[in-house]
C-alpha cells in the first residue's frame, strides 16, 4: 500500500488507541461503575470521558499545529493535563 505513510509514530499512535479502548472495556466488565455528574452537568462513565478526552486532545493538537507549528512534544503535554482534569472533574 504505497498511498498510506505508515510510519511507526503511526503505529505507535494506533497501537495506543487500542490499548486504551482494551484497557477500558475490560476496566468496565472487572469494575462497573455508576455514571456521576461533573462540571459539565451531564453523566459520565469512565468511556465518556476518554471519548471526552481524546476528542478534545485531536483540536489541541490542531490547534497547536496551527499556532505554534511542528513542536508537539509540548503539545503532549498540554493534552495530558488536559486528560487529569476530565477524569477529575467531568
Amino acid at each position: 500500500m504505497d498511498w498510506m505513510a505508515w510510519t511507526w509514530p503511526t503505529a505507535i499512535f494506533f497501537m495506543v488507541i487500542a490499548g486504551l479502548l482494551i484497557t477500558f472495556t475490560v476496566l468496565a466488565i472487572r469494575f462497573p461503575e455508576t455514571p456521576r455528574t461533573g462540571i459539565l452537568r451531564i453523566e459520565t462513565t469512565r468511556g465518556d470521558r476518554l471519548f471526552i478526552t481524546l476528542l478534545g486532545s485531536a483540536f489541541f493538537n490542531l490547534a497547536w499545529l496551527g499556532l505554534v507549528g511542528a513542536n508537539q512534544p509540548y503539545a503532549l503535554l498540554v493534552c495530558l493535563a488536559w486528560a487529569a482534569a476530565v477524569f477529575r472533574w467531568v
